[in-house]
């Protein structure tokens, strides 16, 4: 059985973040999960959740090709992504945000890359 892509608390704090999002207000969260693939250079690095939905997601992704950007992808869509060596999108376990969204976006598109 594979690992489901966020922890019953991590889910509460992205749709909490998604709330704030909705209702228009500016925000700058620290990115609650951080989602690879282990068998290619794609890294999700997200913030929040769609309250309508409860599956997209807005963060910083990468798709290990050099442009990091901000956008959103449905966390159903990641889970059924399997990579070259058959192995499916992770979540990092030991992942703990050191800085606001903004600045791993500041960093990422300076680098090409999500910094660790």
């Amino acid at each position: 059985m594979t690992q489901p892509l966020t922890s019953i608390d991590e889910r509460a704090q992205l749709l909490a973040n998604g709330v704030v999002r909705a209702a228009g207000q500016g925000i700058d969260p620290m990115p609650v999960v951080r989602l690879f693939t282990p068998d290619a250079h794609a890294v999700w690095l997200l913030a929040a959740l769609d309250p309508a939905d409860g599956d997209t997601a807005w963060g910083l992704i990468d798709l290990g090709i050099g442009m990091p950007a901000l956008g959103t992808v449905k966390l159903s869509d990641l889970a059924s992504i399997i990579g070259p060596q058959q192995r499916p999108v992770l979540r990092d376990l030991y992942f703990h945000a050191s800085r606001p969204l903004s600045e791993y976006v500041r960093l990422a598109q300076r680098d090409g890359s999500i910094p660790d």
